[in-house]
């Protein structure tokens, strides 16, 4: 009994280290004053308005970079999650010349950090002219996450019988019919870590929107809240609010999902 006392004790003191510096940002939302020169430890005070808020919204173009953002993610998702899904597929079930050498290739690739690809990056998007586009952003967003998303999904794959696909084959079903309708539903659990990973690589990256994006109206969120930065101060109560909206996306994307976080590992008619 005591060990349990102390175990949920140690929890619940990690749990509000945890928690206070979020509450420390709402508090820095609702402040008109620059709190990060307070001293203070109260989350809420008698001055606290949502007029940070408010401005956001209507004296920026902060909507204009939501929006942006949503696109980018949404369709680098989707490049991501359809070409890892397929290729994946390939070099689980097939065997031809240059396939171990494909998967050595794709796995070298996860050794460099994105950073250090952006000058050959930009050099073959300014000759192809998507520089300041964001078919740019999706080119690299999507190249820079497949490498890993295509080991994850293939790992999945390996793990799914054959027989149920030679049984699919013994009832009529096609190749793609089997890839569609039997393999994608159990691959489940793999598809929404693969859609998660793609989101998020592309949700909150800066680096790389700073150097492809110039136009203003193409910002994405990241470079948006950078712009309240100056050098003479910084606007906390804009980029706080700010992170704190940008945050409800990637949270109701976990709370969307979670039930195949978590149930999904046991779904699949001959999976253990």
């Amino acid at each position: 009994m005591m060990k349990k006392a102390l175990s949920g004790a140690i929890i619940l003191l990690f749990s509000l280290f945890s928690v206070y510096p979020i509450l420390y940002v709402v508090s820095v939302s609702l402040r008109g004053d620059n709190a990060f020169q307070s001293r203070s430890l109260e989350i809420f005070t008698s001055s606290s308005t949502i007029s940070n808020f408010v401005k956001l919204f209507i004296e920026t173009d902060f909507l204009i970079w939501m929006r942006n953002s949503l696109l980018i993610s949404a369709v680098t998702t989707l490049m991501g999650l359809t070409l890892a899904a397929t290729s994946a597929y390939a070099l689980s079930r097939y065997r031809f010349r240059g396939r171990n050498f494909m998967l050595f290739a794709l796995l070298a690739t996860q050794m460099f950090p994105a950073t250090m690809l952006l000058l050959p990056f930009y050099i073959i998007l300014s000759h192809l002219k998507l520089i300041d586009s964001f078919w740019g952003l999706f080119i690299i967003y999507s190249s820079t996450a497949l490498p890993f998303c295509v080991w994850q999904m293939k790992a999945y794959y390996d793990t799914i019988p054959r027989e149920l696909e030679e049984a699919a084959l013994l009832d009529g079903c096609s190749v793609w019919q089997i890839f569609y309708r039997i393999i994608l539903p159990i691959s489940s659990p793999a598809l929404v870590i693969t859609a998660l990973f793609s989101f998020m690589t592309s949700w909150s990256e800066y680096v790389i929107a700073a150097v492809v994006l110039q136009d203003p109206e193409l910002y994405t969120l990241p470079l948006g809240l950078k712009s309240f930065q100056a050098s003479l101060g910084t606007q906390w109560g804009l980029y706080a609010a700010g992170a704190l909206i940008v945050s409800i996306p990637v949270l109701i994307l976990f709370i969307g999902i979670s039930r195949y976080l978590v149930s999904g590992l046991t779904m699949g008619s001959v999976k253990g």
